[in-house]
């Protein structure tokens, strides 16, 4: 525990077990096909999805854009991606303004 924090860490984890419950009302309220495919939600299936897991339109599409950059990133890593952005992170820390000090050993 930090000083001075109280049970604020306690609280983060009950918000964040929350937003999990909500999320899986989502997907339970979606079909399998609108699982398999998200980008069959039309407003009328909004409604009826945040209708039935007791969420709103927001929260709903919140989940959509997660999912969204979610599958951009996967998609990325399968071409490869995933090996070219770590070596472009690794010339990050010696380059200026970089982690290292200037002077400091390698």
């Amino acid at each position: 525990k930090m000083p001075g924090m109280g049970g604020m860490a306690q609280a983060a984890q009950n918000l964040d077990t929350q937003q999990f419950v909500r999320m899986e009302a989502m997907i339970n309220s979606m079909t399998p096909r609108e699982r398999r495919n998200p980008d069959l939600i039309s407003g009328s299936r909004k409604r009826r999805i945040t209708g039935g897991s007791g969420t709103v339109i927001q929260d709903l599409n919140r989940l959509l854009k997660q999912h969204k950059q979610m599958q951009k990133m996967m998609k990325k890593m399968k071409g490869g991606g995933m090996q070219r952005m770590m070596r472009g992170m690794g010339g990050m820390t010696g380059g200026p303004g970089g982690g290292l000090p200037p002077g400091f050993p390698r």
